[in-house]
């Protein structure tokens, strides 16, 4: 009894053998075209035994990777397609907001950088403006201040104390 790898191969070997049988049957001129449903048997059949490309006689078994490796490629190029959605904003106008946004802190928010733009002829919407504006860094409160500067001494006290302990230890070894 043979094993169903074993078996399954030589099924798949016959399967092809007999695919390139009719195929050259069908047509008899010095090159062979295939169409895509040929092609696409002989990729299946290399996806689900790669030992098939020994068999292959009609075509190179180099041909049958580069199918696969095309068809692979052309998969992930429609499959990161761009699905539409809101037009994207030119390089030149993020700029101008980062910049807007940058050279004038006091504005604040959104609605008046949103406004500027409208009033030089840029249609871009208040969340566009919002997405692309320079982050400013907060400001913090006092308890802010002292919470932080606390935190920031103890670890230098503890990292103090374990250097003593440290030399300490060695000291009496």
């Amino acid at each position: 009894m043979l094993c169903d790898c074993f078996k399954s191969q030589l099924e798949a070997e016959i399967l092809v053998l007999r695919h390139q049988l009719n195929v050259l049957r069908q047509r008899a001129p010095r090159r062979l075209h295939l169409r895509w449903a040929d092609r696409a048997l002989f990729i299946w059949l290399y996806r689900r035994c790669p030992l098939i490309l020994d068999a292959i006689r009609i075509v190179r078994p180099e041909t049958v990777v580069r199918w696969h490796r095309t068809g692979f490629a052309a998969y992930w190029r429609w499959k990161s397609r761009p699905l539409g959605g809101r037009p994207q904003i030119g390089k030149e106008v993020r700029d101008l907001i980062r910049r807007m946004s940058f050279e004038n802190r006091l504005w604040g928010a959104a609605p008046r950088i949103h406004g500027e733009l409208l009033k030089l002829g840029f249609e871009v919407a208040q969340s566009s403006v919002a997405k692309y504006m320079v982050t400013q860094a907060r400001k913090l409160n006092r308890s802010q201040q002292t919470s932080v500067e606390h935190r920031s001494i103890d670890s230098r006290d503890r990292t103090v104390r374990l250097r003593e302990q440290c030399y300490v230890g060695r000291a009496h070894r």
